[in-house]
């Protein structure tokens, strides 16, 4: 059932990008994460992008912008090494956070008039090299780049047929570094291997189908389309990415109104961050900090004001003319006995 559901979900996905230029991987990462675990979506969206570039190079083999090509690898390929890297040491779904948030901030240029765009002509390919970088970067993070800079693209003048193409170009060979890395990572599983062969198929039917679709489309709406796609990718990669931080963090923030001012307290995992506004004192950023990271002499002066309490917890606080510290007493039933405030 779950590659049916792919399957249609991808043939949708690649359907959308047939008129935007791109788009389906990123639409796909939030799906294909209900059913692989994180560090594996990756794995099975390039399987299924590998497949769908070498179509679009195939039908389209004569738009490619070899120019931009030739500035785009040589920077993309460590880009990809070292996202590859980061995939096995850091979370993926903070990248897709960050991302999210990026893509959903194109929501203006659905609406914004288009703007000039440089000739054909221009050599201003000098930023080439940090795109294709940030590209490889992303691109072996998540396993997907889409839309993401196709924005770049449009601002160099290319047409429909010539984006889809260069694109493809720049990314068969990223595709093909990322499988292998992968493999080498021990990302790919069987169920991973077919989620990406599933997606392939749908990328290869709607591929074709695009050899016929693309030149009615005129370059405004291309180019509409195209941010339109950003914006959806981003919310629906932003929801993904909320509820396994919700999941894994449980995150939240609870705001009081005092008499003095006002108190947030925010949590994540088992720390405590509290900022509190007070109209005499301003601003006031109050960390929950271990016993041990006190100084011996600051440590002595809370071990002498224990007395009777049966748990002390301690509290740096950041203000705009100082840091000092608080500590809190607690007896054993969890009961504030007295709160002390020192330098």
């Amino acid at each position: 059932m779950i590659y049916l559901i792919t399957f249609i979900a991808a043939l949708v996905a690649f359907s959308i990008s047939l008129i935007c230029g791109g788009g389906a991987g990123l639409l796909l990462i939030p799906i294909l994460g209900f059913a692989l675990p994180v560090t594996q979506v990756p794995a099975a969206l390039s399987v299924g992008t590998s497949i769908s570039s070498i179509t679009k190079i195939g039908l389209f083999y004569k738009s490619i912008r070899w120019s931009l090509v030739k500035h785009f690898l040589p920077t993309a390929i460590p880009g990809v090494f070292i996202g590859g890297y980061l995939l096995s040491h850091l979370d993926p779904v903070y990248i897709e956070f960050c991302m999210a948030l990026f893509l959903v901030s194109n929501l203006p240029y659905v609406f914004k008039k288009p703007t000039e765009t440089l000739n054909k002509t221009d050599k201003l390919t000098w930023s080439f090299p940090a795109v294709g970088f940030l590209a490889g970067l992303i691109s072996g993070l998540t396993g997907a780049v889409g839309v993401l800079f196709n924005g770049v693209y449009l601002r160099y003048g290319l047409e429909k047929e010539e984006i889809v193409a260069t694109r493809a170009a720049n990314e068969i060979i990223l595709h093909l570094i990322k499988l292998c890395l992968y493999a080498w990572l021990g990302l790919f599983t069987s169920k991973a291997l077919l989620l990406g062969l599933t997606v392939a198929l749908a990328a290869v039917i709607s591929t074709f189908m695009m050899k016929t679709i693309l030149p009615k489309i005129t370059t405004k709406l291309f180019s509409k389309i195209g941010y339109g796609a950003m914006v959806v990718a981003g919310v629906l990669m932003l929801n993904s990415a909320s509820i396994r931080i919700q999941e894994a963090h449980d995150p939240s923030i609870n705001i009081m109104r005092m008499s003095k001012g006002f108190d947030a307290a925010f949590t994540w995992n088992d720390w405590l961050y509290t900022i509190e506004f007070k109209y005499e004192e301003g601003f006031e950023f109050e960390k929950l900090i271990p016993f041990t990271d006190l100084t011996p002499t600051r440590q002595a002066f809370v071990i002498s004001q224990q007395a009777d309490a049966h748990k002390t917890v301690i509290e740096k606080v950041y203000s705009l003319r100082k840091i000092s510290y608080e500590a809190y007493y607690y007896n054993d039933q969890d009961s504030l006995i007295k709160k002390i405030k020192f330098n």
